[in-house]
């Protein structure tokens, strides 16, 4: 059914709805999965990677604004998959576009983005203006909304604005456990090369024990080309179950959710990562789960960073980086104790996004080295972690 303007023009009637909780209501037209689904609204600068971004597990629980307004002409593939678990579908619970998704163009397309959504059951809503959205998250937060998608245009309004404002919000939720694997497993593949595909880790050099949180894969693909082998162990692995592998090193992953709430079980086993002076690297929800453990506390931002064109400065080198990002919660840098420097900060509004223990190989970052999508620069950091553990072996073999 068209909707006839007096002008003359006839325009398709509303088939998606994105209702957020102060009782706002914007239509248009939808795509992906059919259904609903209820989150916090972010949107993201991001001009490439929209498949990795939409398969990030650190996404669940939230619905994604994409500001560039042409998604999906390059089609999906089964390469550019971050989750670990192919057979899940953690991430995004939702997507919204300005412009409907045009036909894919690119030799390693496989499959309609619309299609693929379907698949993931990820619901979409096109046709409306991002760019007054994106001024609305800015102006006055991340709103609570619930998207939702029928092909016959019916809604339950009354229902729709009481479901997203009765949502309780990401504040205090542990969503850790539907992005975490079930069980350990070990990782070997390599980076992506060019007509080659991806490479495999023959003779690594150390061993590193990664605590999923929702580890994306190409974090994991960086760690293997820096010759580690990776043992990915669940969120709730025991510290004396760590130790039992005897790691060189542990990384803490990224993730979705509050990190006070996960940090309930997963901030005692950091401390005793700490205590024994093993080298520790962390990104994102890690780094946050770091700064409790290391005596900080964590807040929810205002409107989050999320996007690949994020400026942050290293302070130990005086280094500007173009970097990825994808947070809404952040570690407050004046509660963080003497013994813990602040190693980088950003440009963007100041807020913290890096941390090092000043006498142990423990560092973190808040934003996403591995990008994927994204620039390059801080991939360092692999190699900085690197470096931690061949001391620490050194030491260790001396003593």
């Amino acid at each position: 059914m068209n909707t006839r303007h007096d002008s003359g023009w006839a325009e398709p009637a509303a088939t998606a709805l994105l209702v957020l909780a102060d009782g706002t209501v914007l239509q248009g037209q939808g795509f992906g999965a059919t259904g609903s689904a209820v989150g916090e609204v972010c949107f993201n600068t991001a001009m490439t990677g929209y498949q990795e971004i939409l398969t990030d597990p650190s996404y669940a629980g939230q619905l994604i604004t994409f500001t560039f307004p042409h998604i999906g002409n390059v089609g999906t593939n089964d390469e550019d998959i971050e989750t670990v678990n192919m057979a899940a579908t953690p991430g995004a619970r939702g997507v919204i576009l300005q412009a409907h998704i045009t036909d894919p163009s690119n030799y390693r397309a496989s499959r309609h983005l619309d299609q693929w959504l379907r698949a993931r059951g990820i619901i979409g809503l096109s046709g409306i203006d991002t760019r007054a959205l994106t001024a609305l998250i800015r102006e006055k937060g991340m709103p609570n909304a619930v998207i939702v998608h029928d092909p016959t245009g019916k809604f339950d309004l009354d229902a729709l604005k009481k479901e997203a404002r009765d949502w309780p919000g990401l504040v205090g939720m542990d969503l850790v456990p539907m992005v975490t694997s079930a069980q350990r497993f070990t990782w070997d593949e390599g980076e992506w090369q060019w007509g080659k595909g991806y490479s495999r880790v023959e003779h690594p050099e150390f061993h590193v024990v990664a605590i999923d949180y929702g580890v994306k894969r190409n974090i994991l693909r960086l760690l293997a080309s820096n010759g580690c082998k990776v043992t990915v162990v669940p969120a709730t692995t025991s510290a004396e179950e760590i130790m039992a592998l005897n790691p060189d090193g542990v990384f803490l992953s990224n993730g979705p959710g509050d990190p006070a709430a996960t940090g309930a079980y997963a901030v005692p086993v950091i401390r005793e990562m700490i205590d024994r002076s093993l080298p520790t690297f962390g990104i994102c929800l890690g780094h946050q789960m770091l700064g409790i453990a290391l005596g900080g506390r964590t807040v929810k931002m205002h409107q989050g960073h999320h996007g690949a064109n994020h400026p942050v400065k290293d302070l130990t080198t005086g280094k500007v980086e173009i970097t990825s990002m994808n947070h809404g919660f952040a570690v407050d840098k004046d509660s963080l104790p003497d013994n813990v420097e602040q190693t980088h900060v950003s440009l963007f509004d100041g807020s913290n996004c890096g941390i090092a223990l000043k006498d142990k190989p423990v560092f973190s970052v808040q934003y996403h080295p591995e990008a994927s999508p994204g620039p390059r620069d801080s991939h360092y950091l692999f190699k900085r972690f690197v470096e931690a553990m061949r001391e620490h072996k050194k030491r260790r073999a001396a003593a």
